[in-house]
């Protein structure tokens, strides 16, 4: 696509050792306490309508040029680069040496488990007009009876027993925009939406869903520079009704209200372009709604970090939830605001309940971590920062007073993981760009389906990407921050992708905020690796953590652990087991060019509904051969899978 810059959403045995390190601190211990870098800055975002579900036509199985955006509409080639869920940072080597933790034999808290939105859905959904898209981006949220799943680029609302309530609706749609490509003479191209996320505000009754768009040229598909947050929030408990939109710009040059952070432009340093509102996501507490982005230059070269900052957006939540014909927002800066360093995935927390943090006129929380190239990391470190919004109540007034401070902690260290070896298997769509003797109406060789330039018959099956050591998903729940991280982790001498969980007392005085490691520790597990936490506790603090688990002896699959502030994390448990190794696009270098990143993640999702815990991961359901794959309909394994993509999401519920 040109010049733009994208990252395209690719998003136990009974011998293993196990065991958790912890440590439990009485005393504070901090580098110091940070006031923000600058004042928010407020506007006004007028409502920009309503909108509900809309039944829509499932697209035939088969290949339709261009499956994937950046790609040429006569045929798939070498993507262009990177543009949203951006990461700058490599594995750093090995991580910290721990022994490995018990896989458990059985998984007695587990009561509902089933299959949710898969590539197959997303790509088929608004009668075909969408894209290959991975990864997924898990957002879930639950209450009132309902459980709402959100992914790119696609949703869809179930009971509690698992049972759907609507059909697959693709977000384009939902959000009010043209199909994201429409396939049909004349073709043209709708806003590229990424990045959902979705939350229930029990004390309003209110659901509230955020998703990236970026504004393209309808004639060919590429970035015009505009880019927005939009809000999606219920007009009732019902997540089956209307919901009303605002759409908060982001590109942060000046134009449509924003500020003008002049971010890299397509030169490099020294020039000047639309920012990126990369990776938001979002938090509440009594009285405001945040959202979190990671501020980048949209047309950096990819030789350049480009990064910015995080900016943390805060509204009135009640605002927000009456569907006021306009609602303010707060834009912080957060440039400069950790010891002359930018925040970087400053996460913000979500409450189970109403236990909100109430000192100083109200307070949120938020946590990050600093590793990563984009908070000029160096690949490891022992900071976590915990952050801290006080004086939310002004959020309801004309005039927003809110006090933006950071505390650095010292906790155990952290790096960025390796990727994620998976178990050998079939990986049909590499073995179709590597096959030369298939009879097919092209010639002989099933790489005819994709290619008229012939590739490089010599791909092979792929390691997942393991994230950065960005912050995950955060709770502030029974008065502490729970978090976690993926690092590099030495299990029984051999460096793998594990996870460190923190807890965190925090508080917060007119100095700013502060806090203590109430319990922290690190979670892996022998010939195996384990992905993108995600942490939901109850109000009374028993909490569950998702997240993938694969190695050389497990395909991609849902896993899960107990956690709690005193014990720490339990035995792990694998929801649903993976079935084959992921096998989709981003795996391979004819598609994607040297080196692929398998895009796997980029979030899970974890979330409290009164004494249960939801959880929801990615994983892989299903497998073929390359025979399978290429019977009609080519690419389908008899309407298994996308001919470019095969992953999975799994929606569990647990009591606790």
């Amino acid at each position: 696509m040109g010049n733009v810059k994208r990252s395209i959403l690719y998003c136990m045995s009974s011998l293993a050792i196990i065991m958790t390190i912890m440590a439990t601190f009485s005393l504070v211990h901090t580098r110091g306490v940070h006031a923000a870098a600058a004042s928010g800055v407020t506007r006004e975002i007028p409502n920009a309508g309503t909108s509900s579900f809309a039944a829509a036509s499932t697209g035939a199985d088969g290949l339709q040029w261009p499956e994937f955006v950046g790609q040429s509409g006569n045929g798939p080639g070498p993507a262009p680069g990177s543009i949203v869920n951006r990461s700058q940072s490599q594995p750093h080597g090995n991580g910290a040496s721990v022994n490995g933790s018990q896989k458990a034999k059985s998984s007695p808290e587990l009561n509902v488990s089933f299959d949710g939105l898969n590539h197959r859905n997303q790509r088929l959904a608004n009668g075909g007009n969408q894209f290959s898209l991975e990864p997924p981006d898990q957002g879930l949220c639950v209450g009132n009876g309902f459980v709402m799943e959100v992914i790119n680029d696609v949703l869809r609302v179930y009971d509690t027993s698992g049972n759907p309530l609507i059909g697959v609706t693709d977000l384009n749609t939902f959000f009010g925009y043209p199909a994201a490509i429409h396939r049909a003479p004349p073709r043209s191209f709708g806003p590229f939406v990424t990045d959902p996320s979705c939350y229930f505000d029990k004390p309003t009754q209110h659901w509230f869903m955020d998703v990236l768009t970026l504004e393209v040229d309808p004639a060919t598909g590429n970035f015009l520079g505009p880019n927005h947050i939009d809000l999606a929030v219920s007009q009732t408990a019902n997540p089956t009704g209307l919901f009303t939109i605002y759409r908060i710009p982001v590109q942060d040059d000046g134009t449509q209200g924003t500020p003008n952070h002049k971010c890299d432009g397509s030169g490099g340093p020294g020039t000047f372009g639309p920012c990126l509102g990369d990776y938001p996501h979002i938090g509440a507490d009594a009285n405001g709604f945040y959202v979190t982005t990671n501020e980048y230059g949209l047309f950096a070269p990819a030789s350049d970090v480009g990064f910015h900052a995080a900016q943390i957006y805060a509204f009135s939540k009640s605002a927000l939830a009456s569907g006021a014909a306009s609602v303010a927002v707060t834009q912080f800066d957060t440039i400069g605001a950790v010891n002359g360093n930018p925040g970087f995935t400053v996460w913000p927390a979500t409450t189970p309940g109403n236990q909100y943090a109430a000192d100083l006129g109200g307070t949120e929380y938020f946590l990050s971590s600093d590793a990563a190239a984009e908070a000029n990391g160096t690949g490891s470190s022992t900071d976590l920062i915990v952050w801290a919004f006080t004086n939310t109540q002004s959020l309801n007034t004309a005039s927003p007073a809110l006090s933006l401070s950071n505390s650095v902690l010292i906790v155990n260290p952290y790096a960025i993981p390796p990727k994620a070896e998976q178990k050998a298997g079939d990986f049909p769509l590499g073995q179709c760009i590597n096959d030369t003797t298939t009879p097919t109406p092209f010639g002989l060789g099933c790489w005819r389906f994709f290619f008229t330039k012939e590739p490089a018959h010599d791909e092979v099956e792929s390691h997942l990407d393991s994230n950065d050591t960005r912050m995950q998903q955060v709770v502030y729940a029974n008065g502490k921050l729970w978090g976690a991280l993926d690092t590099a982790l030495t299990v029984n001498s051999v460096n793998k992708a594990g996870i460190e969980w923190f807890i965190v007392k925090p508080s917060v005085s007119s100095s700013g905020v502060s806090g203590s490691v109430a319990n922290q520790g690190y979670l892996g597990l022998a010939d195996t690796n384990l992905t993108y936490p995600a942490i939901g506790v109850t109000q009374s603090g028993r909490g569950v953590m998702a997240f993938t688990l694969v190695g050389t002896n497990d395909y991609p699959s849902a896993a899960y652990a107990s956690i709690d502030a005193k014990v720490g994390v339990g035995d792990i448990h694998v929801a649903k087991a993976g079935v084959g190794p992921s096998d989709g696009f981003t795996s391979y270098v004819a598609f994607v060019g040297s080196p692929p990143r398998t895009r796997w993640g980029d979030y899970g999702a974890a979330v409290a509904d009164g004494g249960s815990i939801w959880i929801a991961s990615e994983y892989i359901g299903q497998t073929c051969t390359l025979a399978q794959y290429e019977a009609p309909p080519f690419g389908s394994c008899g309407g298994k899978r996308s001919s470019l993509g095969n992953w999975d999401t799994r929606i569990s519920e647990l009591s606790v």
